[in-house]
């Protein structure tokens, strides 16, 4: 409640200033009341012409990007630890691999997903998961490693192979951990698909974000940044929620 109040405080503090005209600043930064009112008469349709689209159209492409690509590295950086836990040989081999890999920033790999899949919604995806993928990956190591030895060495003593340590116990044991992690990195796999989608997607809230700078329009601009908040905080809060009901075991 006080931060809500807090918030309210701020937007209402930016509507004041808005409304004297003597604050230079909200010319860039113009208040909600400005931009929210320029959408609404366009029918909350961004775009010029015959090319607009809703803006629910682009909070969907942004958030089908974001989840299949963070998906897709949730479910592939499992399967690697699991590769590597059961094998030495894969360990040697890959952990070096991934050891270079994961400092590199989702956004370096913008020009060659571009040159490799075109602009399309391939090229999003992909910066998502070379963003979540490697961090995961070693996450889901380190997650390995902390499972206590004597709950292994009880699951030999009861008759399960190592495939079968592997998904009754060591899986259930890592899955929160690696959860959590995960949803720490949605803001860095946020950031990265509105970067992606900012290099010619006509769609997404990265898209606004690039067409008002196109058109110079503030309120454009600034509407764009506002959803991006809104959305991400919800998403934010949805992982959270899945991450509780899901995996209820977690301590």
């Amino acid at each position: 409640m006080v931060g809500a109040a807090f918030v309210a405080a701020l937007i209402a503090l930016w509507e004041l200033l808005g409304a004297t005209g003597g604050f230079a600043l909200t010319a860039v930064l113009p208040p909600p009341s400005q931009f929210f009112s320029s959408v609404m008469a366009s029918g909350f349709k961004i775009g010029l012409g015959s090319q607009a689209a809703p803006v629910w159209l682009s909070i969907l492409s942004t958030f089908y990007r974001v989840f299949v690509g963070m998906m897709l590295a949730f479910v592939l950086a499992v399967a690697t630890g699991a590769l590597l836990s059961l094998s030495q040989t894969a360990t040697w081999c890959l952990r070096p691999v991934l050891n270079l890999l994961a400092p590199i920033a989702p956004i370096a790999w913008i020009p060659t997903a571009i040159v490799v899949f075109g602009i399309s919604n391939v090229t999003a995806i992909f910066i998502v998961f070379m963003g979540v993928y490697f961090i995961l990956t070693i996450a889901t190591l380190a997650e390995i490693e902390r499972v206590p030895q004597e709950y292994s060495t009880l699951a030999e003593n009861l008759g399960a192979n190592a495939f079968e340590r592997w998904i009754y116990v060591i899986l259930p044991a890592i899955l929160p951990g690696v959860f959590t992690l995960l949803r720490t990195n949605f803001i860095a796999a946020w950031m990265a698909v509105l970067v992606a989608e900012m290099v010619g997607l006509r769609d997404g809230l990265g898209a606004i974000i690039m067409m008002g700078r196109n058109l110079f329009n503030n309120e454009l601009i600034m509407f764009g940044m506002v959803v991006i908040g809104i959305t991400g905080f919800i998403v934010d809060k949805l992982l959270a929620l899945i991450g509780n009901r899901v995996l209820w075991w977690r301590t």
